[in-house]
């Protein structure tokens, strides 16, 4: 079996302004940090386009609508003081999805025992009915809602590693008992959120705050904790991944000191979830992650767990 990429030129026509962390600079330093030689065994392909129907598994029409209005012809249109939109934005953002929904079939196909959506916009601060946090529609949330509907799965996980709390699957999964939501994110910090308190109406949300400065030793020992127990007692047929890299000790935007190799530990750890209770299916997708050369370097780490977990 292998490691699927997924990606998309559409994604790098998502636009921000001068400055703004989020720029097309992140997926390029990503891309070329995969086509390094050590990636050649890759299985590469070209993210489709989701149909705009299958937004609606998590967003109401109206905010589609929104979204697609506030897209300029030229410049660009502000969605919030954080959150922006360009020309080539909504393509990119169906190709996000997109990239996801079909990772989601290859690995339950099984034509790929794992894969990554190196793409953008990022999704996990995407609330039902409101884009904020540089993201435009919950992609992973999408993909999770996707494994269910299309696939008839019945239980399925997300572990969240970024730095920032993923508010916008919390919101779209709330009610979603079949959807078990781990989060880890350093607390106080933007949106916040995702206190320990916060469970979800089933009880199937973990959120697990850090505290500014928490290294790569506090990062495992609360994963081994509190969330791998409550993954092998959930037993998921699939592990989605919320894979931002701004706890990195290097990311401008935070205070945690994770090195690529922890990234690498956590990779690890998720994928001994699913070879336990999920047919090794993971899939993985990018969100955060702002010091380009970290960014890069954590990818590097992140993808190569994967295909050796994935061969």
């Amino acid at each position: 079996m292998t490691t699927l990429l997924l990606s998309h030129a559409d994604c790098l026509k998502h636009l921000t302004p001068p400055g703004h962390p989020e720029q097309v600079a992140r997926l390029e330093a990503v891309e070329a940090a995969l086509a390094a030689g050590a990636f050649d065994a890759l299985r590469r392909e070209a993210a489709p386009l989701a149909e705009e129907t299958t937004l609606r598994m998590c967003h109401p029409q109206h905010h589609i609508d929104r979204i697609k209005g506030a897209v300029p012809q030229q410049g660009w249109g502000k969605l919030d003081a954080d959150t922006f939109v360009s020309p080539g934005s909504f393509q990119a953002a169906l190709r996000a999805v997109g990239a996801n929904l079909r990772a989601v079939d290859q690995v339950v196909g099984g034509q790929a025992q794992n894969a990554f959506c190196a793409v953008r916009p990022p999704g996990h601060h995407a609330e039902r009915e409101t884009a904020m946090g540089f993201c435009l529609f919950g992609n992973v949330a999408l993909a999770a809602r996707h494994a269910l509907e299309r696939h008839e799965l019945s239980r399925v996980a997300i572990v969240d590693f970024d730095v920032h709390h993923g508010n916008g699957t919390q919101d779209l999964l709330w009610d979603e008992d079949r959807i078990l939501f781990a989060s880890t994110h350093q607390m106080p910090l933007y949106p916040g959120s995702g206190a320990a308190t916060e469970r979800g109406a089933h009880g199937n949300i973990i959120n697990v705050p850090l505290p500014p400065n928490s290294d790569g030793a506090r990062f495992r020992a609360e994963v081994e904790t509190k969330i791998i127990p409550r993954l092998e007692a959930f037993r998921p047929e699939l592990l989605l991944v919320s894979a931002g890299f701004d706890a990195h000790a290097a990311d401008p935007l935070a205070q945690l000191n994770l090195r690529e190799e922890d990234f690498a530990w956590i990779t690890h750890r998720i994928c001994d979830i699913a070879d336990e209770y999920a047919q090794r299916r993971v899939v993985s997708s990018l969100e955060g992650g702002y010091d380009l050369d970290a960014l890069a370097a954590s990818v590097t780490a992140h993808v190569r767990v994967l295909m050796e977990r994935g061969a």
